[in-house]
């Protein structure tokens, strides 16, 4: 197989009818590690909304159990990319996360918000950073699929085409991002979780690259001293350099999901999908919901 071989194979596909092909293909084979350090760059832009940083914050999840809630959320949200929306496990990961949604006061706005960063930006941290740039076929498939996962989340108003997904999300954050003390306290916390995945001696350089991702916008909301010039360039330049060298390598014969990611720590031995999550305490922002069991069918998942 030759390098652009799986492009031209997903450009053979109809974006609104195989979204979900396309998708696979695109974050599973093409850009698996540009599709996890874009929604984890993806999640920490939502904290600089303070409805959605505060309520994280009070959860305590994110900053009492991050290590768990970030492995939680990468788990439930991959199960549907690996097994499709028909399959006994993605309904098992959709139950599990509405039902964690049902606890805590969420507004629309914020689960619209929360669902075009998932959209939008992959596609922008691929262009900058990726091998290739994402097509218009790629970024159509894209948008149907979480359009399609936004529904089975009970997100009203889905936008319609990757275009108004940019839009969404950029008047969004336009209007809403600012400082908060919850934000800025998971935003620590998750700066934190990525420089554990290292040895200690290079932790303040993790958490340097980290800061020289964040744009202005961000910097400002969260009340970071803006990362030098030189070393924004340092760190971008490294991405960019790594996406050249990825472009001279063999495509990957394989898929490559979240679960067998290395920075997923909690299940060594394993998991079970209809296990994953966490939900409302007293106090925390919403009311007491008991764990549900199993539902028959529900797959056990491998370790990773």
């Amino acid at each position: 197989m030759r390098r652009y071989d799986r492009l031209r194979e997903i450009l053979r596909l109809d974006p609104d009818k195989d979204f979900l092909t396309i998708y696979r293909l695109t974050a599973t084979y093409e850009f698996p590690w540009d599709f996890t350090r874009a929604l984890e760059l993806a999640l920490f832009r939502t904290y600089a909304v303070p409805a959605i940083g505060g309520l994280l914050a009070e959860t305590a999840e994110f900053t009492e159990r991050t290590q768990k809630r970030y492995d939680d959320t990468a788990l439930l949200l991959d199960a549907v990319v690996e097994h499709g929306f028909d399959s006994d496990t993605a309904r098992t990961a959709i139950r599990r996360v509405n039902r964690m949604h049902r606890g805590y006061d969420i507004s629309d706005d914020d689960m619209r918000y929360v669902l075009c960063t998932f959209v939008v930006i992959p596609a922008r941290w691929i262009d900058a950073y990726g091998w290739r740039p994402l097509t218009h076929h790629e970024r159509r498939a894209c948008a149907n699929y979480c359009a399609t996962l936004g529904r089975h989340l009970g997100v009203k108003e889905v936008p319609g085409s990757y275009e108004e997904f940019e839009e969404t999300l950029d008047a969004y954050e336009k209007a809403h991002f600012g400082p908060s003390e919850g934000g800025r306290e998971v935003a620590d916390a998750t700066l934190d979780l990525m420089a554990s995945w290292y040895p200690s001696p290079l932790a303040p350089a993790v958490r340097g690259g980290g800061l020289a991702l964040l744009d202005d916008s961000l910097i400002d909301a969260f009340r970071y001293e803006a990362p030098h010039p030189r070393v924004r360039r340092l760190v971008r330049g490294a991405l960019r350099l790594r996406g050249r060298a990825v472009r001279l390598m063999p495509p990957r014969r394989a898929p490559h999901y979240a679960r067998q990611n290395p920075e997923i720590k909690g299940y060594r031995d394993g998991y079970d999908v209809g296990g994953l999550g966490t939900f409302p305490v007293p106090g925390a922002g919403g009311c007491p919901v008991p764990p549900p069991r199993r539902p028959a069918g529900a797959e056990a998942q491998p370790p990773a």
